[in-house]
């Protein structure tokens, strides 16, 4: 145990009881806790393998390199369509953590082989994203801009392409695109200061 996380587990929320249960069932693989994005995050040769973190319907497991995982009981879930390695198993009350304590630890364990394998998830390349028809359009009307938006990190760029594309009608993709203009010209990702 990391006395830095404990806090975590102190603070009074409803998933107390069921963070603690995670803690010790994680911990008892031999895993190292840390605190990483405010959350306790355990890894093995300082590579993460699991996460424990809590939302307002459910708890959860949070596998860095999930999708490499077998899961042979169907239990994880990939947070949202645009999260390609991460996957969790979740949970809403204690007895499911204690009835599944065996397949979590099995998970566990699978996830490490999988980081002593070297093992890494193959991600989309920028250029596999869906490209939004109004930027295409501001990049005509504006080469500077498209110059600006190439010259990006992919990581910059696929941050614009979900933050455009995740805007179901056409006058809201063309507004965010305009927002973020300045941005783009100025070398910025989309939650840069």
């Amino acid at each position: 145990m990391n006395p830095k996380v404990d806090w975590f587990f102190e603070k009074d929320t409803t998933w107390k009881t069921e963070y603690q249960k995670l803690r010790e069932i994680v911990l008892d693989c031999t895993l190292v806790e840390a605190l990483k994005w405010g959350v306790p995050c355990y890894t093995f040769n300082k590579n993460n393998i699991v996460l424990i973190h809590g939302f307002k319907n459910y708890c959860a497991l949070l596998f860095h390199k999930g999708v490499l995982l077998k899961d042979t009981n169907n239990i994880l879930i990939q947070q949202t369509e645009n999260v390609q390695a991460a996957r969790q198993i979740r949970f809403t009350n204690l007895k499911e953590i204690i009835d599944l304590q065996p397949i979590i630890k099995a998970y566990i364990f699978e996830a490490i082989e999988v980081e002593k394998a070297g093992l890494e998830v193959k991600m989309k390349k920028t250029s596999e994203f869906e490209m939004p028809e109004e930027l295409k359009i501001a990049f005509k009307n504006n080469t500077e801009l498209e110059t600006a938006f190439y010259n990006l990190t992919p990581g910059r760029q696929r941050g614009y392409l979900l933050h455009f594309s995740q805007a179901k009608q056409s006058k809201t993709r063309e507004s965010r695109i305009e927002k973020c203009t300045d941005k783009i010209l100025n070398g910025m990702g989309l939650n840069d200061r």
